[in-house]
């Protein structure tokens, strides 16, 4: 995890894309949800020379179309990688629920959440190496 922001129930996901794209990653891909998909992301991704790799979704009376299933199917293999991290924090290192007052240690707290499953998962992948290599 190179990048996370914090904020309070109130603000909806999609509103928060901005602080969270990481401009030092070399990948030009973003990967997200349905819930991230409008106009003005895809023009705003597209500025900045990112791939939009957002989920579509249909609407009442347009479902999607056969292709667009499909392309929704293989971003999904992508995303399910990112969707495991949010599951390891949430059933071993203190769930999802943020018990704290105040913005700062709410941040302090997911902060370290976040610290330490890219410690975990740093350990996992130099194991792998060492019984690769």
């Amino acid at each position: 995890m190179r990048r996370y922001d914090v904020s309070s129930a109130s603000v909806h996901d999609s509103q928060k894309l901005e602080d969270v794209l990481d401009p030092g990653n070399t990948a030009s891909g973003v990967w997200a949800d349905s819930a991230y998909r409008s106009k003005e992301v895809e023009e705003r991704l597209a500025e900045q020379g990112l791939k939009s790799h957002i989920h579509r979704r249909g609407s009442r009376g347009k479902p999607l179309d056969p292709r667009q299933e499909a392309a929704n199917k293989t971003r999904s293999k992508v995303r399910a990688r990112v969707e495991h991290v949010f599951g390891c924090q949430h059933n071993s290192m203190g769930g999802k629920f943020v018990r704290t007052i105040g913005i700062a240690r709410a941040t302090m707290k997911i902060g370290m959440q976040n610290l330490a499953y890219n410690m975990r998962r740093l350990v996992v992948l130099e194991r792998s190496a060492v019984a690769a290599g």
